[in-house]
């Protein structure tokens, strides 16, 4: 396999491994807040090394969906999360 298709491949490999870590983050951040009921999106975004942003979004619809709750987090590589910025606390 050419040196390009390898590299292709590993930051393929990379995003799909990014890609389960920030949906195990997104499964513990609503185990630990509850599930609203018009939960309407869970936005987890990479931001650098350990650092996620979460937001929760509520509504019926893309149109009336609002940020509910917005979480700046750090998760270790198994995704822990280490700290909270607000802490995360049972709601629902």
């Amino acid at each position: 396999m050419p040196a390009a298709q390898q590299r292709e491949k590993g930051r393929g490999d990379e995003q799909q491994e990014r890609g389960k870590l920030q949906a195990l983050i997104g499964e513990r951040v609503l185990h630990t807040l509850g599930e609203p009921n018009s939960l309407h999106l869970l936005q987890v975004r990479h931001l650098w090394g350990d650092h996620y942003r979460v937001n929760v979004l509520v509504g019926e619809n893309a149109a009336s969906a609002r940020v509910a709750h917005s979480y700046f987090l750090v998760a270790d590589s198994d995704g822990q999360i280490v700290t909270s910025t607000p802490k995360i606390i049972k709601r629902y």
